[in-house]
C-alpha cells in the first residue's frame, strides 16, 4: 500500500507560517534544496491545499525564467509533470497536472491507495495534513526543522484529540543549521481511531 507522507519546513517553535502569513525563513540553503529534489523524486502524487497550490504554481512556468540555478531548474522538471490533488472550496480551475479534487481528503487517499500507481502519497499544508491526521491516515511525519522562533502563526501540528507514537526512522543536521526529522506511524498502530496510551 501506498505511503502517505507529511513533509513541510517549521520554526523551532512549531509553525510553518509566522503569525503575519510570512515564511521567508525557510528558504533553503543549497544542501536542503538538494534533499527536497532528492525526495520529490519519491512522490508519486502530491496533495496539496489551496494556499500552497497557489504558491507552487511559479514552478509551473519556472522553467522559463532564465535567472534559475541548475538545481532549481531540476525541481522544476521533476514538480511541473508530478500529479497534484487540490483540494479547495473557491477555487473552479488549476493548471497543468493538477486536478480540484472530487472528494475528502479521506475518500481521496482511500481512492489513490486502490489504483495501480506507484511513490508516495505526499500532503503538503497543515490544514489538509489534519484532516488527515484526524483519520489516522498519515504514515510518515517528516519535518525541516529551521533555527528560528517565530511567535505564532500556523502550526505543523494541530492539536488532536488522540495520542499517536512514533518512530524515529531519521536525523539529518544540514550545514546551514537546519535539522530533517523523520518519523513513522508504526504498523502495529490502529489506523483512524484511538491510540491507547
Amino acid at each position: 500500500m501506498r505511503s502517505v507522507t507529511y513533509s513541510m519546513s517549521v520554526s523551532l517553535d512549531g509553525y510553518i507560517v509566522g503569525p503575519d502569513g510570512d515564511f521567508d525563513w525557510t528558504a533553503p540553503g543549497d544542501d536542503v534544496f538538494r534533499f527536497w529534489i532528492d525526495d520529490i523524486r519519491q512522490v508519486g502524487v502530491h496533495l496539496m491545499g489551496r494556499r500552497l497550490y497557489e504558491t507552487m504554481l511559479y514552478w509551473e512556468t519556472a522553467d522559463q525564467d532564465p535567472s534559475l540555478d541548475d538545481a532549481m531548474l531540476e525541481w522544476a522538471a521533476l514538480w511541473k509533470p508530478l500529479p497534484k490533488v487540490v483540494f479547495s472550496t473557491t477555487l473552479t480551475a488549476v493548471q497543468g497536472t493538477a486536478r480540484l479534487a472530487s472528494g475528502g481528503v479521506a475518500e481521496e487517499i482511500e481512492r489513490l491507495r486502490a489504483e495501480p500507481g506507484e511513490g508516495e502519497i505526499a500532503i503538503g499544508g497543515a490544514t489538509l495534513a489534519a484532516e488527515a491526521a484526524a483519520s489516522g491516515l498519515i504514515d510518515e511525519y517528516r519535518a525541516m526543522v529551521y533555527p528560528v522562533l517565530v511567535g505564532g502563526g500556523i502550526p505543523f501540528f494541530p492539536p488532536q484529540e488522540r495520542r499517536v507514537d512514533l518512530e524515529l526512522v531519521e536525523t539529518r543536521t544540514f550545514n546551514s543549521r537546519v535539522v530533517y526529522l523523520h518519523y513513522r506511524v508504526p504498523r502495529e498502530a490502529p489506523r483512524g481511531g484511538q491510540v491507547d496510551g
